[in-house]
């Protein structure tokens, strides 16, 4: 569980979690939002987001978004700072991180290359059945990144799609071995057989892992035309 302050007026701290994970696995939020998805009452909500505001679990930001006229300011999100995060990573990690770096130093970079783009085959392999029975691949590679505990959404942009995952299992050890995310990314530009960009990862220090999928240009079949 994380840690959290004493709790005042009888609140369960394990709200208070339920609060932070929902963020976690589905994005920054705000409080309405929150209060709806938990079916919490908005005035206990901000209690909950205040104090993992205070305990250094959540952040608070401003949308970059332009309000609509004649309405207020946009109502602010909570994402999940690097220290939360970290309160929900997996205990191992240090560990992978010390094998990996003891791996570069007494037997060479290479190694450690070799390492990542055998994690991101494992990835594309138990990946493609699910790809291959829908007829959306952008929204089935969400939903078996979800599976593997990436909390991904599909979200429509103008040239094509952002696929961004939420929450990385493996934030801590990319952040030093940057290989990883790479051989990532290649393999979902395979899985998707399209050149994808990632535009944001959270082992780099951001809130989301956001890629890229461009919408595939539609070929025109030419007429044969008689001599």
């Amino acid at each position: 569980m994380i840690g959290v302050r004493g709790v005042k007026g009888g609140e369960d701290p394990r709200t208070r979690e339920l609060v932070a994970r929902s963020i976690l696995e589905n994005g920054p939020s705000t409080a309405a939002l929150l209060a709806s998805r938990l079916g919490i009452s908005a005035a206990g909500i901000r209690r909950h987001l205040d104090l993992l505001v205070a305990d250094g679990v959540l952040e608070e930001r401003t949308p970059h978004v332009a309000p609509a006229r004649g309405r207020g300011r946009p109502s602010k999100v909570f994402l999940m700072s690097d220290t939360g995060r970290e309160k929900f990573e997996h205990s191992y990690d240090d560990l992978a991180v010390a094998a990996l770096k003891f791996m570069s130093a007494h037997s060479g970079e290479h190694l450690v290359r070799d390492f990542a783009l055998t994690r991101a085959e494992d990835i594309e392999r138990k990946a493609v059945d699910a790809i291959s029975q829908s007829n959306d691949k952008n929204v089935a590679l969400a939903e078996f990144l979800t599976e593997q505990g990436y909390a991904a959404n599909i979200y429509a942009r103008p040239t094509g799609v952002e696929l961004c995952q939420h929450h990385c299992p493996i934030a801590h050890v990319a952040s030093e071995f940057p290989q990883l995310c790479e051989a990532e990314t290649q393999a979902l530009s395979r899985l998707l057989g399209t050149h994808v960009q990632r535009l944001a990862t959270i082992a780099h220090g951001d809130g989301v892992c956001t890629t890229f999928i461009p919408t595939p240009h539609n070929k025109t079949n030419k007429r044969k035309v008689r001599a």
